[in-house]
């Protein structure tokens, strides 16, 4: 295990979290439970979490999750402050074995102040004093169910480029659709070429936008992070293994942890069989549930427990 890996979160408020504790995370790590049961906010507090470096980053990483949920807001023009964004999180705290953080504001006789806390290190802006820069950490990237924009899979490209591994994108594009030849950048938007001429990437269809988008991140997010809402999104089922291959390769390869979200069992299937053939046992599954008192739980399962529920067809989704 990596010095820099998420290990375990405890979550003491966040968004229908409370109290909530997970542990047993690995390199890769797939997230599955119920429709709305939290899962897509527990990858956005490990997002915030691993992102905390400093007051920036942290208001970033808190914009950043906000703006991915206020997405279509954002394109109908009703929402477009970014103090917006930091303000529709009252109140934000967790700790894991890389930072411990907290975020609340407080508003006392008409006053309005921000309260950042990061590794014991407390921090009160006053609302009139709020300024911030930006700050994007390069290497903790979260692709959401909507899919990355050409922006971001052009940013995430470069990262290929620095590596010189064209070559091997081409090739993973190949076995994912061998109609296509080649992919570029190409007056700033992704293309690729089929028959002999380069197309908008967008005439493709969602799935290879997709499968691209994840193998770019993994470069640009070496030494680092990737979170990935909807990792089926677009992606067909006789594709599965192939892409948890190049997952499991890649990020061991870039040294990268990943996270990331499915509904599917065929995926959660596809998962553990190709952990299986590659021996690689640095992977988890955590399944989020309800006790009895509508608490959120989360059950984890490592490389051996997880082959064991599958083989003995044991009920390990959790929806």
């Amino acid at each position: 295990m990596n010095d820099h890996f998420l290990t375990d979160i405890e979550i003491e408020q966040f968004k229908c979290f409370t109290d909530f504790k997970a542990s047993g995370f690995k390199r890769v790590n797939l997230i599955g439970g119920k429709n709305n049961i939290g899962k897509t906010a527990f990858m956005e507090a490990c997002f915030i979490n691993v992102h905390a470096t400093t007051v920036n980053a942290m208001i970033t990483a808190i914009i950043i999750i906000k703006f991915r949920r206020e997405i279509l807001n954002v394109v109908d023009s009703t929402v477009s402050e970014h103090r917006d964004y930091l303000d529709a999180i009252k109140i934000f705290k967790n700790s894991s074995n890389i930072n411990n953080i907290s975020y609340e504001i407080i508003e006392k006789n008409a006053i309005k102040k921000y309260q950042f806390n990061i590794n014991k290190k407390p921090i009160t802006i006053d609302n009139k004093d709020l300024t911030f820069t930006h700050k994007l950490i390069d290497n903790i990237n979260f692709i959401d169910n909507f899919g990355w924009p050409n922006r971001a899979v052009c940013r995430a490209y470069q990262s290929i480029q620095k590596h010189d591994q064209e070559d091997e994108l081409n090739s993973f594009i190949h076995e994912f659709d061998n109609n296509i030849d080649n992919f570029k950048v190409i007056d700033g938007k992704p293309q690729c070429k089929t028959n002999g001429e380069y197309r908008d990437i967008v005439e493709f269809g969602d799935g290879l936008r997709h499968y691209i988008s994840i193998i770019c991140a993994l470069y640009a997010c070496e030494n680092g992070y990737l979170f990935i809402d909807e990792i089926d999104n677009g992606i067909h089922y006789s594709q599965l293994d192939k892409l948890w291959e190049l997952i499991l390769t890649l990020s061991k390869k870039t040294n990268c942890q990943l996270f990331a979200i499915t509904h599917s069992k065929e995926m959660l299937e596809s998962f553990a069989r190709v952990a299986k053939k590659l021996n690689d046992q640095d992977i988890s599954y955590t399944t989020l549930v309800k006790n009895k008192q509508q608490e959120i739980m989360a059950i984890t399962r490592d490389y051996e427990m997880l082959l064991d529920s599958i083989e003995q067809e044991r009920e390990v989704r959790g929806w």
